[in-house]
């Protein structure tokens, strides 16, 4: 059966929209979402599921938040295959080699226009390098991403797509529950 992961933004985060992982995976469940498996406290689910576009996926895991914990919470699906090719096509693979909490990737809900996606690319910040590439923009910010001017925020009202970003580990550990190789 197909590998998904779920990537929710913003739970659990300064005591807000705070969900156990374990209640998540029973509630997820429910939905006959096979070999649930959470990742840290911060939403990063892998799941078995049949064949189905992510977007559906991800619109009935949102759906199932919603109705067990009152509260929405964005939520981007991606096949195990898709995560893979992201962390195979980074432009920076030396600083996810050496630095991997200071590389990281933002998913992209949908490909940006191509007006927004012209604008984000001319843009420039001191000590921070990004780069689009479909539905993920890379980000290697040497000084930290809390500091970092291209946080999700900035690059959701920039490229005007729901977005939620991940480090460097999260993606490898994520890819490795998954059953996908690493790059």
């Amino acid at each position: 059966m197909p590998k998904y992961i779920a990537l929710l933004r913003g739970i659990n985060v300064s005591g807000q929209k705070k969900i156990k992982m374990a209640d998540l995976r029973a509630h997820l469940s429910d939905l006959k979402l096979g070999d649930v498996q959470t990742y840290i406290q911060s939403g990063n689910i892998t799941f078995e599921s049949p064949a189905a576009p992510e977007g559906h996926l991800a619109a009935a895991i949102k759906g199932k938040i919603l109705e067990a914990y009152g509260f929405e919470v964005p939520t981007l699906v991606v096949s195990s295959e898709e995560l893979q090719h992201v962390a195979a096509g980074n432009p920076f693979p030396e600083a996810a080699a050496s630095d991997p909490a200071r590389m990281l990737v933002t998913f992209l809900e949908t490909v940006p226009e191509v007006e927004a996606a012209k604008v984000f690319t001319g843009l420039s910040f001191p000590d921070e390098h990004f780069e689009l590439k479909g539905k993920a923009v890379y980000l290697h910010c040497p000084n930290g991403y809390g500091r970092a001017k291209l946080n999700n925020n900035f690059i959701e009202r920039k490229l005007k797509v729901p977005a939620t970003t991940r480090n460097w580990k999260t993606i490898l550990k994520l890819l490795e529950m998954a059953g996908q190789t690493q790059p």
